[in-house]
C-alpha cells in the first residue's frame, strides 16, 4: 500500500462531521460543498486526492466529437483519485452508466459533480461512489465538453485544486488542503479516540457534563 492510498483508508475512516470540527478549530473555511451535492451511495463513505476536471456547455458540437472530448476525459482520470468535477451546467447529466464503469474500473476511487447523474440504479449496483446535485436522463451529446483537466475549479465557495482530498459521506463532502491533510487527518482520528472515551463515560453513568469537562471534547 502506498503512503497516499494509505492516507486515502485513513480517511474514509474518518467522518466529514470530526473532520468539519478540526479544520474549524484550526481557523479554516469555505472547505464544505454545498448540501445539496449528495451521494448516490449514503451508506459508503469516499476519500482520497483529487482529480479536477471543468466543462463548458457548447451545442455546436456533433455527436462525435463529444463522445472524443468525453472519452479523452475517462482516459486522462487518475488511478486512485476522486474526480470532481465543475461543469457549469445545471441541466444535463454529467455522470451515467458505462463512464462509471470505465472510471470504476480504471481504478478511480469516486466522482464528485456539481451537477447531474443519469443511469442512476446501475450505478448504484456496480457500486462506484457518485456524489451530485440532481437526476436526469439528458445528456451531454450535442451540447457539453470538458475543456480542463487537473486545473484550480470552484464549487459553491469553495476552491478545489488538484492533489487536494476529499472526506464525503452522508452528511457531505468536505474538500481537504493537500499541505494539511496529514495533520487533519491526524487530528481527526484523536478527536474520534476521544469521543469514544466521552461515549463510555456517559454510557457507564457519568453526567455528560462532566464527561466534557474531562475530556474537553463532545
Amino acid at each position: 500500500m502506498t503512503e497516499e492510498n494509505d492516507l486515502s483508508t485513513r480517511l474514509e475512516s474518518c467522518y466529514t462531521g470530526v473532520i468539519h470540527d478540526v479544520m474549524r478549530k484550526m481557523g479554516l473555511n469555505n472547505f464544505v460543498l454545498p448540501y445539496n451535492i449528495q451521494p448516490l451511495l449514503p451508506d459508503r463513505s469516499l476519500a482520497g486526492p483529487v482529480f479536477t476536471v471543468s466543462g463548458h456547455v457548447d451545442e455546436t458540437l456533433d455527436d462525435h466529437q463529444t463522445y472524443i472530448e468525453w472519452t479523452g476525459f475517462l482516459s486522462k482520470a487518475k488511478f486512485d483519485h476522486v474526480v470532481v468535477c465543475q461543469p457549469n451546467d445545471i441541466s444535463m447529466a454529467h455522470m451515467g452508466e458505462l463512464s462509471a464503469e470505465t472510471l470504476n474500473a480504471r481504478g478511480v476511487r469516486g466522482y464528485i459533480v456539481d451537477g447531474g447523474c443519469r443511469d442512476v440504479s446501475f450505478i448504484a449496483k456496480l457500486g462506484f461512489r457518485v456524489y451530485c446535485r440532481y437526476f436526469t436522463p439528458l445528456d451531454i451529446v450535442g451540447s457539453w465538453a470538458p475543456d480542463g483537466f487537473d486545473v484550480p475549479i470552484r464549487i459553491g465557495d469553495v476552491p478545489i485544486n488538484p492533489g487536494d482530498y476529499i472526506c464525503a459521506d452522508r452528511d457531505g463532502v468536505c474538500v481537504i488542503p493537500q499541505n494539511q491533510v496529514d495533520e487533519i487527518t491526524a487530528r481527526a482520528e484523536a478527536d474520534m479516540q476521544t469521543e469514544d472515551k466521552v461515549r463510555s463515560a456517559i454510557l457507564q453513568g457519568v453526567d455528560p457534563q462532566e464527561a466534557y469537562l474531562k475530556y474537553r471534547k463532545f
